[in-house]
């Protein structure tokens, strides 16, 4: 399964309004400046996000975007399933050999659990111990 530029700056905009919290509201604008991207792909993402409830709009001179609810309580799926769809690694129908059928649903509930065991929080503060294994999967 590979998580397209929708998933990952879907990802950047809900980590910047998290590291922003109590700042008042984050412009697009700024996001797109601060990590170099597309401030108007980043409006086409955003508008699913405030869609699903994970963001609210202010208007205003001031205006941007905040989270609806705590970075504790915004997991990395929630944002990924609102941009990306289901989680899934291969479309799999009733017709398939069942063992691959099961390894397909097994895959998919694993990354399922790591995106929905990890929080904006968590993603925030984390700090990158210097372990680096560099593996190479291959699917």
């Amino acid at each position: 399964m590979k998580i397209s530029t929708k998933g990952r700056y879907g990802l950047t905009i809900m980590m910047e309004l998290a590291n922003r919290v109590g700042e008042g509201p984050t412009s697009l604008k700024s996001i797109a400046e601060r990590h170099q991207l597309s401030e108007h792909y980043l409006e086409q993402l955003v508008a699913p996000l405030r869609n699903a409830g994970l963001v609210k709009s202010i208007r205003g001179a001031y205006g941007g975007y905040i989270l609806s609810k705590s970075a504790e309580q915004v997991t990395a799926g929630e944002v990924i399933r609102v941009l990306e769809g289901p989680i899934s690694p291969v479309d799999f129908t009733e017709e398939d050999d069942p063992a691959k059928r099961d390894l397909w649903i097994r895959i998919r509930d694993s990354i399922a659990d790591v995106l929905d065991s990890t929080t904006l929080s968590n993603l925030i503060s984390f700090e990158d111990k210097g372990k680096n294994d560099n593996y190479m999967f291959y699917i």
